[in-house]
């Protein structure tokens, strides 16, 4: 087979799986960015949870999404930016647009909570986007793909106070990302994520609500938070 004819063979094989509405209901639903649960995109599909199986390993197969487990859970995204492109560019010239994503959850849980013993909500997808962005940490798609810290991410974590000698030896994991779950994208989790809560705590950038996991976010916070990671409200 030469390299025409495989390309030829590899673009049918992914055209044919975006093809199938209720995958292109799955995939479209995904471009937003946040992960999705099969049970989930089952219902966006409009299929069976064990169709929605069957159409799913498609699409894995094809590498068009990539699936991860966190819990009890199994989470979809796309499998990187460039399915994304694909399908907004197909969408242009189908001349409609996906539906928009709404998390149902109570505004002040979802601006700033915890997760276990590290923040969550709002504050903490944009908190780990910013790490990413930064070059503070590396590799990491999940709970079993753990992240690292790069040489620039330990110098930055130790000027907040954080020993990261004395992190990486306590009996759990490092650093992960930890799907949110009401913006459906990652926030880092684990003893680094752990850190920076404590940081956060002890430095007021935020304070706990005394009856529930809602962090609120003080005057002082904004200002540090801006000024040291560039993150904006």
């Amino acid at each position: 087979m030469n390299v025409e004819d495989h390309a030829d063979r590899a673009a049918s094989g992914i055209a044919a799986a975006i093809g199938e509405p209720a995958r292109a209901r799955m995939l479209y639903c995904l471009v937003d960015g946040r992960a999705r649960t099969s049970t989930e995109l089952a219902m966006v599909a409009r299929v069976t949870p064990s169709t929605a199986s069957v159409h799913l390993q498609r699409l894995k197969s094809q590498r068009l999404v990539k699936v991860f487990a966190q819990g009890k859970h199994r989470y979809y995204s796309l499998e990187g930016a460039n399915v994304a492109v694909a399908l907004e560019s197909l969408s242009v010239l189908a001349g409609g647009s996906p539906d928009v994503f709404v998390p149902n959850t109570p505004n002040p849980l979802r601006a700033a909570r915890t997760c276990y013993d590290h923040i969550a909500g709002t504050l903490g997808v944009s908190l780990h986007d910013r790490f990413k962005a930064l070059g503070w940490l590396s590799g990491g798609s999940g709970a079993d793909n753990p992240y690292d810290l790069t040489p620039g991410g330990v110098q930055a974590f130790e000027a907040l106070g954080i020993d990261i000698e004395a992190t990486r030896k306590l009996r759990r994991r490092f650093a992960y990302a930890c799907v949110d779950w009401s913006e459906r994208r990652p926030h880092v989790g684990g003893a680094v994520g752990a850190a920076v809560l404590n940081v956060a705590l002890q430095q007021e950038w935020v304070i706990r609500d005394l009856d529930s996991r809602a962090l609120t976010i003080t005057r002082v916070g904004r200002r540090e938070m801006q000024t040291r990671f560039g993150l904006h409200d």
